[in-house]
């Protein structure tokens, strides 16, 4: 009988607080779409001028647990990202076998964090007043737009996968409170600690193999949520 999947309580903290304020953020995107828009397609929902505001909150709870995500994934989390043989795998290999799957599932994983990115960092860059002032033709308005619905394609795929690769027991793993004794929150510090270390900065190899991984995007990740929080400090009022 093949294991019970068990993850980590700190990845399903982060990840259940990341991932339950931005669907939140999606749902009240559509709405606040359908308030104050409607351009496209016109949602059976009652308007609600103070929706933005709503979105604008779960958004903002996304936007303080995302990096604690993302330095969980990048580090502790890292072999359920895409690999640097995850390309091959997918190029090389038959869907029939397993490791073509879960291949595609690490990709999945990695493509709905910059999918996260992409909507935080679009949002931070709007104006609270354009909508209620009816200017919905700002660029980083249509932006947003576009970064909805790709977290929206990029939230079904992660969801798929995780179905397509663990089925339900993954899924339901993922909600469960139990912890082993090596996963008790007085041992994050020691063990985030020796994560770090554990990635010789200290010679030129260590530096190459850095640079060859994944830490460049998760990087990138960071310096866009820094910048989403800087810019908007230097905007005219």
């Amino acid at each position: 009988m093949p294991s019970r999947p068990y993850q980590p309580l700190l990845l399903r903290i982060l990840h259940g607080v990341t991932g339950l304020s931005a669907i939140a953020a999606i749902l009240t995107a559509a709405w606040t779409f359908d308030t104050y828009d409607a351009r496209w397609i016109d949602l059976p929902l009652p308007r609600l001028p103070e929706i933005e505001g709503i979105h604008g909150t779960f958004g903002l709870y996304a936007l303080l647990a995302f990096p604690l995500l993302v330095l969980y994934a990048f580090r502790q989390g890292d072999r359920r990202l895409a690999q640097p043989d995850s390309f091959n795998t997918l190029t090389r290999m038959s869907p029939a076998r397993p490791a073509w799957w879960y291949a595609l599932h690490r990709c999945t994983n990695t493509t709905m964090l910059l999918a996260m990115t992409f909507a935080l960092f679009s949002g931070k860059m709007m104006d609270s007043n354009w909508l209620p002032r009816g200017e919905t033709h700002h660029a980083w308005y249509l932006t947003h737009l576009v970064s909805w619905v790709v977290l929206v394609v990029c939230l079904g795929l992660h969801l798929l996968m995780a179905a397509k690769v663990g089925g339900q027991p993954l899924l339901v793993s993922m909600l469960e409170w139990q912890f082993r004794e090596k996963d008790h929150p007085k041992r994050w510090p020691s063990q985030i600690a020796a994560t770090w270390n554990a990635r010789h900065f200290d010679t030129l190899r260590g530096w190459l193999a850095w640079a060859k991984s994944l830490r460049l995007l998760e990087a990138g990740i960071l310096l866009a949520i820094a910048f989403a929080w800087i810019i908007p400090l230097f905007k005219h009022p």
